[in-house]
């Protein structure tokens, strides 16, 4: 049965239309056509005037609905993830594992290939944040479990199967070689957690380093005679940046300085969620340390940054309403341009014929109304901790025509 979503406003990744449909067949985008030219046997959804965009790509998703993938890495923790997150419009994401134990990478990795095997919603692949990291700019991370990057553990760093393998590390902690070892074998290469000099960081984008993991947060910045890492993400124009928008982890001043150096098309939005996302309860564990939410922002006991609280959506409000960003951009930095980081903006990151049926249907105040990971819609029985707007589809209305 195909469905066609109706009576919306569509964003297709380039424009916002009107007076258009989507139909989608199974898991993937059929056409937008007019209602004129619908088949004769398909289902409505009437979105009421809401507007559809591509579903959001999270790159960096800790936790999510009371679940921490560090303290349990297995399928079904990825997948109580998954769903806290789709309730805010997240299509797409990389559960993240922050520096660990080399066994809690291999069982988050084996975790992962198992969830694209069953068909999890939403599982692109794995981030693996660490343990390759700078002491010096270690964040919330535990350094007992730092290392450097050795030729020994690129068996394991490529061991995913199915979807994509991101790694942050910090090129002091590791060789140009072996990132160009790592690169070779299909790995995404981000810099983060790292004290690294402006020319270390220059020769490891040489080495294949496209990405930097939450600019300016954990990293070298810029001063008059050493621009550091920031300096070197932002003078490159070809790596993607990740930024959290949340008002709290970079001054807005500092990203809209951020914004003005590069295109806006190699930014994209991250949560850095953890366990609190869609929960009452702001409180969690991380690595035998509390955490809790205090202003919007996750603190540790002695008062540092954890990850954070920020949904994708409202992390599309803020950059809008903070850095001052068009609507068009804010709504790519979530699912264009993560899409092209990942190199899956042939399939997913946009409304189009033959894209898999990834998409969101939002007010006017960018709250989620609805959400479709590969053509299914999102209708989870919500626990009562998740917020009830998430319980049912708010706006919509079904009918088959015949």
């Amino acid at each position: 049965m195909i469905t066609a979503l109706t009576n919306g406003r569509i964003f297709t990744g380039s424009e916002i239309i009107a007076d258009r449909c989507v139909l989608i067949d199974d898991s993937r985008i059929v056409t937008i056509t007019t209602t004129e030219q619908l088949p004769n046997d398909y289902e409505i959804y009437d979105l009421r005037n809401a507007l559809l965009v591509p579903g959001f790509i999270d790159t960096q998703v800790n936790g999510g609905g009371g679940h921490l993938f560090n303290n349990a890495p297995t399928v079904q923790t990825i997948r109580e993830i998954g769903l806290a997150h789709q309730a805010y419009g997240t299509t797409g994401f990389l559960p993240t594992l922050i520096s660990d134990e080399l066994k809690i990478i291999e069982q988050g990795i084996r975790a992962v290939d198992a969830a694209i095997d069953e068909g999890v919603p939403g599982v692109l692949g794995i981030h693996i944040e660490g343990p390759f990291l700078s002491t010096d700019r270690k964040g919330v991370h535990d350094p007992q479990k730092f290392q450097r990057l050795e030729k020994d553990h690129i068996a394991l760093l490529t061991s995913l199967k199915r979807g994509k393998t991101l790694i942050t590390l910090a090129p002091e902690q590791t060789t140009p070689e072996l990132i160009s070892l790592l690169t070779s074998k299909g790995i995404i290469v981000a810099a983060g957690h790292t004290n690294a000099t402006y020319e270390m960081t220059s020769k490891a984008i040489d080495a294949g380093v496209t990405g930097f993991t939450h600019l300016f947060n954990a990293m070298s910045s810029i001063t008059g005679r050493e621009p550091g890492v920031v300096g070197a993400a932002l003078e490159d124009q070809q790596s993607w940046c990740g930024i959290i928008v949340d008002g709290h982890h970079v001054a807005p001043t500092s990203l809209k300085i951020a914004l003005r150096c590069k295109p806006a098309e190699k930014f994209m939005l991250v949560t850095d969620a953890m366990p609190t996302v869609g929960m009452t309860t702001k409180t969690f564990t991380l690595q035998g340390r509390e955490i809790s939410v205090q202003n919007g922002v996750c603190i540790s006991e002695n008062g540092t940054l954890a990850g954070s609280d920020l949904n994708m959506s409202q992390a599309i409000r803020n950059t809008v309403s903070i850095l001052d960003v068009d609507q068009k951009s804010a709504i790519n930095m979530a699912t264009c341009n993560p899409a092209a980081f990942l190199g899956l903006d042939a399939e997913i990151g946009r409304i189009a014929p033959g894209y898999r049926a990834n998409l969101v249907a939002l007010d006017a105040d960018f709250e989620v109304i609805e959400s479709w990971v590969d053509g299914k819609v999102f209708n989870k029985e919500s626990p009562s901790e998740y917020p009830a707007k998430h319980t049912s589809q708010l706006g919509m209305t079904r009918r088959t025509s015949s």
